[in-house]
């Protein structure tokens, strides 16, 4: 299904504004993610009326205060607006970060005259150091006077949330419901401890894979019911965010928030009269979703390769999601897709030991331009075929392929957008120790 695209991101659809300030937050430790200057580190995104919300948050034991905040205010079903800053992680910081974050939402409550409890927060930065609290307020206080709908404020709100992101993430659609023009827009930060592994409690399911901060805000101008907003954000992030990975570290910071103000007009989608999500509006939040998170992978801190990891023909979809997460975090078959290698062996070692149930002599292993159905096999029913070394390394040589893996057992299957790894996210993350600046996040 293929949607307008629109410019403007979270203010692009109807009552939504936005801003983002510099209150030099950054200058208090996050290292290499302040070395850009004054980079704006604050920002506001606000409905002009309250909004339905829905959240998704990190699965990591180890929560942030920014986190916990949300996963309380969240439960209401209500937002009006949504602070956010960079450079600080607020994570990690004991009972005076909890009140941190809490004030931090009742300031903005204040400066805003909004309701009490509309306020959520994110926070991505540096782990463990103190909120710089005057500097928050002052930014809350600049930001909510600059408050505006045009491209300029969202361009602005979108480069406050970065932190070692090289380029702003945004995007917006429309499309029609119920006979009116609806749209949703979102802006988003990531490129390093990327793994996202997300849910509406924050609690991770048995069956769910463990996995800088990923954030994610989303905004839309349809009329939604609580319910049945939460059940579209947790299909649409279960096959976008929590579908990608760089370095195969989930962050204490991950959050998803979604508002729908309704000022588009259409017919309410209620749990009552439906349990699942007009399919239009699915549609049009999956795509959202995925191209945000599509972004974060190619933006990934020294990434020069973007490979889509497909398997099938597993037991399981468990098994198939185990397979393609082991691929796709090994360290050997991360280094050989940076050196332009297609080493099967180190692919066939990765699915061997995952928790996957996997038969030697009936593994396939292939790759293909993105999209493409031609595959070219290197490996068939276990053993290499007699495609070229050559020939490989022309497959595997573009900036984005895919790597196919059918595991013949089942019909199980998985997808994970993974990346690199190169000397450069080496060299970004192991910081300087006798240089503060060159810490990183």
């Amino acid at each position: 299904m293929k949607f307008k695209q629109l410019k403007g991101s979270i203010v692009a659809p109807r009552g939504f504004l936005a801003s983002g300030v510099f209150c030099d937050i950054k200058r208090l430790g996050t290292g290499k993610g302040s070395q850009k200057g004054n980079k704006r580190d604050l920002a506001l995104i606000v409905s002009e009326a309250p909004a339905t919300v829905a959240g998704m948050f990190t699965t990591n034991q180890v929560c942030a205060a920014p986190v916990k905040v949300c996963l309380e205010r969240v439960k209401h079903g209500k937002a009006q607006v949504v602070v956010v800053n960079s450079g600080n992680a607020n994570a990690c910081t004991g009972r005076q970060g909890l009140k941190d974050a809490r004030e931090m939402a009742r300031f903005t409550e204040r400066a805003l005259a909004v309701d009490a409890g509309l306020a959520l927060v994110g926070s991505t930065g540096r782990i463990g150091v103190p909120l710089p609290m005057d500097h928050i307020r002052a930014g809350i206080i600049e930001a909510a006077m600059l408050l505006g709908r045009t491209n300029r404020h969202a361009d602005q709100a979108a480069e406050a949330i970065l932190t070692s992101d090289t380029r702003p993430k945004q995007i917006a659609v429309e499309f029609s419901l119920d006979g009116r023009a609806v749209r949703i827009g979102g802006i988003c930060k990531g490129a390093g401890m990327i793994q996202p592994g997300m849910s509406p409690t924050g609690r991770r399911p048995a069956s769910q894979p463990l996995h800088a901060t990923m954030l994610c805000f989303l905004t839309t101008d349809a009329a939604v019911e609580p319910k049945v907003l939460r059940t579209a954000l947790q299909e649409a992030v279960a096959q976008s965010f929590n579908r990608i990975t760089v370095d195969g570290d989930m962050s204490t910071n991950d959050t998803v928030l979604l508002l729908a103000n309704g000022q588009a007009g259409n017919k309410p989608a209620t749990h009552r009269a439906s349990k699942t999500p007009p399919p239009t509006f699915q549609a049009a939040l999956n795509h959202v979703c995925l191209e945000l998170a599509k972004m974060i992978v190619r933006d990934g801190e020294g990434v020069h390769r973007v490979v889509t990891v497909r398997v099938s023909g597993a037991k399981t979809k468990a098994d198939a999601d185990a397979a393609a997460r082991a691929v796709a975090n090994s360290a050997l078959v991360k280094t050989s897709w940076h050196g332009g290698d297609p080493n099967w062996g180190r692919i066939m070692d990765a699915i061997g030991y995952s928790s996957a149930r996997v038969v030697e002599h009936k593994v396939d292993i292939g790759y293909s331009a993105p999209g493409s159905r031609k595959i070219l096999w290197s490996l068939q029913r276990g053993q290499p075929t007699r495609v070229s070394f050559k020939q490989l390394c022309l497959a595997v040589a573009p900036k984005e392929f895919e790597l196919h893996i059918q595991l013949n057992l089942g019909r199980g299957s998985a997808v994970i957008h993974a990346a690199d790894l190169t000397e450069e996210y080496v060299e970004f993350n192991k910081g300087d120790v006798t240089d503060p600046t060159r810490l990183g996040g």
